[in-house]
């Protein structure tokens, strides 16, 4: 073995315990000294957030100070501005008594539906008349129709401290009476009809077939008079609708009609609002609808079993039904006196024959004693329906609808079809979850000239934008995924509550009930912050764009966010606008500090701004003259209209 190679380098020198301690004493000092250093700069760093603090609560404290000294001159110059609202309601009043004047000068026969003799003495006059056919009865329902819509919207439209209960019973009484004379007419006409079947027999198929169209009422009718067990497949010439139907009835000396109309007689009269319009937050009513009718009835019978099944079925029912009474489905027809509807559907079936045997009749009074029968519908083009419409069957006992007894449901929505099969007789009706557009997605309301307004409203499946202009309404566009869709009510001027009732029959539904909260997840606010809210955005509409904000749903229920900007009427739309973010209390409104794109919610001030007791007072802070002088000259009919339509839609509470 060679000799060990020497170990490179020198040992390591071996520190004393002097040195060791000198070290620690020096790590000790320099601790010390960063510990003084630290204690010293975050003292310095309190005292002076303490001081920047102390400044804005001064800050504040003054903000406040002036702003409760001059609260009540804002809040009186904003008393005067609201008084818009109390004026409208005036020329809403006389509007409604020269209404009546004028029909009391035209002298053209027709009866003032509010007078009590001259309505009752129509009813029975027309009782009076009889043997008239369908086209007679379909000609005088224009009138009747008429006379129900102007009692509805009397109900309605009037406010409560002008409402008598009696008149309101008066009223009511008078819109049954005349929705049963009317259906028990169009009975007897159909009968009378019938009564010529032979006349009216096809050539190829040797049974009858009539349809009569009206722009109110179409009527189909097949009378089976050869009982060819082969013909069980019927349609209505040129047309889609029809009936597939078991043997039991091919064999069997019957008829079927279908009665299309735009009314519903089915659904009880909805509740009488019970506040003034302008602070009412849900609006209730019926009105104008489509309905179709199947029957097929023992015409001896007709009248009787009318009159027995209109009472149960007109009878206003207490109990919640069995699919969603007070908010879960709208549709065709609905139960509900105050849910939004679309187009409105009634099958009624019946045997009509005076020859049917007895063993037929018995089957035909158990529901189950033939198989179903299939039946093929048209879904009228003005009704949208967002998801596949549910069939569901009136039960007249239990006063609701009810979906057993239907099977073999199939929609074709391109083609707006829609067979099923039937197993008990009675009213049918196509129905949509009432809610399906809410919550809304986002709003915004636009001026777009002197006292005119464009109101969208974007949820899931459409945008619906509304034009709003003096004592007016009318649907503007329609978009469903992105692409326009035609309406019957686009181009149309209304009043806000027949507007919004002929908005919700076409299935466009964007108005909340008083229940609606149990079925959709809100933004709860407060009511009367609510009421503040809107009152004082639609005084600013004709000047001023408001806009959804993602901010209203962190802050509390007594507060809310939107965003604000000066838009002048005639202006261009802007590609990227530069709004502002208000806050508003109800007795407060401030600028917040934040925009719709930061990370946090904060209720910070703004910088150079500053309190106001109101929203007018608080946007003339940064608005042109040109646009206060707009708000100032606003017409009352039209800021009456924008409120009654933002009360009537909640977005602050819905979106």
């Amino acid at each position: 073995m060679g000799p060990k190679a020497k170990k490179s380098g020198s040992k390591k020198k071996r520190i004393t315990k002097a040195d060791r301690l000198k070290q620690l004493q020096e790590e000790e000092e320099k601790r010390q000294k960063e510990e003084e250093e630290a204690r010293v700069k975050y003292e310095k760093e309190e005292m002076e957030r303490l001081d920047i603090q102390r400044t804005e609560k001064e800050k504040l404290r003054k903000l406040e100070a002036k702003d409760l000294e001059r609260r009540n001159e804002e809040l009186e110059e904003l008393y005067l501005l609201e008084a818009c609202f109390p004026e409208a309601e005036k020329l809403k009043r006389d509007s409604r008594l020269l209404s009546q004047w004028k029909h009391y000068i035209q002298c053209d026969g027709s009866p003032d539906p509010s007078i009590s003799q001259e309505i009752n003495t129509f009813i029975s006059l027309w009782k009076e008349e009889t043997n008239e056919t369908f086209e007679a009865v379909t000609a005088k329902s224009k009138l009747v129709l008429n006379l129900i819509e102007k009692l509805k919207l009397i109900l309605l439209e009037t406010p409560s401290y002008d409402l008598q209960e009696k008149n309101i019973i008066q009223y009511q009484g008078s819109i049954l009476e005349l929705q049963e004379l009317l259906h028990l007419k169009f009975n007897i006409a159909t009968e009378i009809l019938l009564r010529q079947a032979s006349t009216l027999a096809d050539l190829d198929s040797g049974n009858m077939e009539k349809v009569i169209r009206d722009e109110n009422v179409t009527l189909y009718v097949w009378a089976n008079l050869k009982k060819n067990p082969r013909y069980r497949s019927i349609r209505f010439s040129e047309t889609q609708i029809g009936f597939e139907i078991p043997r039991i009835l091919a064999t069997s000396d019957i008829a079927l009609r279908l009665l299309h109309t735009h009314y519903d007689h089915v659904t009880p009269l909805g509740p009488v609002p019970t506040a003034p319009q302008e602070h009412t937050s849900t609006v209730t009513y019926f009105g104008k609808d489509e309905v179709k009718s199947v029957e097929a009835a023992v015409s001896k019978d007709l009248q009787e079993e009318y009159n027995e099944q209109e009472n149960e079925s007109n009878a206003v029912h207490e109990e919640e039904t069995k699919v969603d009474e007070q908010g879960g489905i709208e549709g065709q027809t609905s139960s509900v006196q105050e849910e939004p509807e679309a187009t409105k559907y009634e099958l009624e079936m019946k045997l009509l024959s005076e020859t049917v045997s007895a063993e037929t009749a018995e089957d035909f009074e158990t529901e189950n004693a033939f198989p179903p029968i299939e039946v093929m519908l048209e879904v009228h083009e003005n009704v949208i329906f967002f998801e596949n419409p549910v069939v569901a069957r009136w039960d007249a006992e239990g006063k609701h609808w009810k979906t057993d007894g239907i099977s073999n449901v199939s929609y074709k929505s391109e083609d707006r079809l829609i067979t099923f099969s039937l197993e008990t007789l009675g009213p049918v009706t196509l129905i949509q979850d009432a809610h399906v557009n809410m919550p809304y997605q986002s709003w915004e309301l636009r001026p777009l000239d002197v006292n005119k307004v464009l109101l969208t409203v974007t949820t899931v499946f459409t945008e619906i934008q509304i034009q709003i202009k003096e004592n007016l309404c009318m649907l503007a566009s329609i978009k469903l995924n992105d692409k326009k869709h035609s309406s019957i009510l686009e181009e149309k001027w209304m009043t806000p509550v027949s507007f919004i009732i002929a908005l919700k029959e076409a299935g466009l539904n964007i108005f909340p009930t008083g229940h609606s909260h149990f079925y959709v997840v809100i933004n709860y606010k407060l009511p009367l912050v609510e009421v503040k809210a809107y009152r004082q955005m639609a005084l600013l509409s004709s000047a001023f764009a408001f806009g959804w904000s993602k901010w209203n749903t962190v802050c509390d229920s007594k507060k809310v966010v939107f965003q604000v900007r000066e838009h002048l009427p005639k202006e261009e739309p802007i590609q990227n606008p530069n709004w502002t973010l208000l806050m508003f209390s109800g007795d407060r409104a401030q600028s917040l500090k934040i925009n719709e794109y930061s990370d946090a919610f904060s209720e910070a001030l703004k910088e150079e701004t500053e309190f106001h007791s109101t929203l007018y007072h608080m946007v003339k802070d940064f608005a042109s003259k040109e646009a206060m002088k707009k708000v100032r000259c606003s017409n009352c009919q039209f800021v009456d209209s924008v409120c009654h339509m933002l009360l009537s839609t909640r977005l602050l509470s819905y979106s």
